[in-house]
């Protein structure tokens, strides 16, 4: 598989898929995960070509998310990331590299009660959307994948706008993982 898929498939994990909504600082404190979010986790791509994702902890609050191509274990991208609930919903969020504009991402992610990880991405127009109407700021910003929404709110706006009902569209399902059985 070419490098350029593992790393799109990586970055669906952590990052958006394309144009990338990032933060000028992390929104998160850390927290401890959900012991159910570690262990071993397969998908397939939208190439139908399978993909693993491993989840371990670094210390107490910090993990991270190991991904790559089934068969393939040299292709293994690395992400450092941290945990936090907010309201009903988990979030995590990890550094940019400098390549696609540094700063932070955020994200979603449940784990259902059929044993699946899903991970959602923010809705790059919807973000811009609200900056337009002032209920969140931020610029637009070039990075390799394309042109991006830095959102420079502090964390206490930017989680009033997601925790508002009206919002509840905002983020959007980016990857669906099962759990890989021992």
């Amino acid at each position: 598989m070419k490098a350029w898929r593992v790393m799109l498939m990586a970055v669906s994990f952590l990052m958006l898929n394309g144009c990338l909504v990032t933060f000028t600082q992390a929104p998160l404190v850390p927290e401890a995960a959900p012991t159910q979010l570690l262990g071993q986790w397969t998908s397939k791509d939208a190439w139908g070509q399978a993909r693993n994702l491993n989840i371990s902890a670094i210390d107490k609050t910090h993990y991270q998310a190991v991904v790559f191509p089934k068969g393939q274990p040299k292709a293994r991208e690395r992400y450092r990331f941290i945990v936090a609930r907010h309201g009903s919903r988990w979030y995590a969020s990890a550094a940019v590299p400098g390549r696609s504009g540094s700063n932070y991402t955020l994200n979603g992610f449940e784990l259902t009660d059929s044993g699946e990880l899903v991970i959602y991405d923010l809705d790059l127009e919807q973000i811009q959307q609200a900056i337009s109407q002032s209920a969140l700021s931020g610029e637009p910003v070039d990075t390799a994948e394309g042109t991006g929404t830095l959102i420079n709110s502090p964390s206490a706006k930017v989680f009033a706008y997601l925790d508002d009902p009206a919002n509840s569209d905002v983020f959007v399902e980016a990857a669906r993982y099962q759990r890989v059985a021992k």
